[in-house]
């Protein structure tokens, strides 16, 4: 018998280039070709608003067997919600407003070539930090993303909050090019695999797959194949490895199989 098979997609660059729409000829390719061999669902840190606008639009919790936002907090399952969590019914509110202010108070002390709007973004289980802010244009987020290779911003900011509160028990994770994302731990992208079920095997496609990215854990979960791939040209070239393997070894298979007597 066949495996069962699902691939799960990173969005931001691995579907996509970040925060840009998927290219009309990666989209082909994933539903006139991959799913007739695989289901499809993806994964991603940010609410379900942008990966609509990315990959769809509202259609998109339909066109996938699994939608899995915030990292799977906000979930469907053809098409239908799936029950989650709230990160303030974790944390506590109190604990979650000291948290804020004193990142914003950090945000407003922060020298930068430039700073603009949307700071803090407050999802369903993921808090959004950017230290630059949401608001920038494409440009911006690329000279800012330069900035930060060089002077490390996101990671320093990081190192500040886990001193200001080390016993959170919060994971902190670098994704993108402008934020990072924070929230419990255990609720990374690994989250959304309590819902796959019925699979032999769940194939994982992220482009942030080293440690202290937001594709690590789940690219290193036991319950995953993990590919990691550098942008969406790379995620369809690694997809074709894959149906051709998966193709040899079903042909081997039937090759095997026993002849049986008349």
């Amino acid at each position: 018998m066949a495996k069962r098979i699902i691939c799960l997609f990173d969005v931001d660059g691995t579907l996509t280039a970040p925060q840009q729409v998927i290219k009309p000829s990666v989209e082909k390719f994933l539903f006139e070709t991959v799913k007739k061999e695989f289901d499809l669902a993806i994964v991603g840190g940010s609410d379900l608003t942008k990966i609509q606008k990315q990959l769809g639009g509202e259609n998109v919790i339909n066109k996938y067997k699994y939608v899995f936002a915030e990292n799977g907090l906000v979930a469907f399952k053809d098409g239908k919600r799936l029950r989650g969590e709230t990160i303030q019914s974790i944390i506590g509110e109190d604990a979650l407003q000291d948290f804020i202010n004193f990142v914003l108070r950090y945000i407003s002390e922060l020298k930068l070539p430039f700073k603009r709007g949307t700071f803090v973004e407050f999802r369903t289980g993921i808090i959004n930090i950017s230290p630059v802010g949401r608001n920038c244009t494409q440009e911006e987020r690329i000279r800012f993303y330069e900035y930060d290779t060089e002077h490390l911003i996101r990671q320093k900011f990081i190192q500040a909050i886990k001193k200001e509160f080390p016993n959170l028990a919060l994971t902190y994770s670098i994704g993108g090019q402008i934020s990072f994302d924070v929230f419990p731990n255990g609720w990374d992208k690994t989250y959304c695999l309590r819902h796959i079920q019925g699979y032999d095997e769940i194939h994982f496609f992220g482009d942030k797959a080293h440690e202290g990215g937001n594709d690590y854990e789940i690219y290193e979960s036991d319950l995953t194949v993990g590919h990691r791939v550098d942008d969406p040209e790379d995620t369809v070239n690694q997809l074709k490895v894959l149906m051709t393997l998966i193709n040899e070894t079903k042909a081997k298979d039937q090759l095997n199989v026993p002849m049986q007597c008349v």
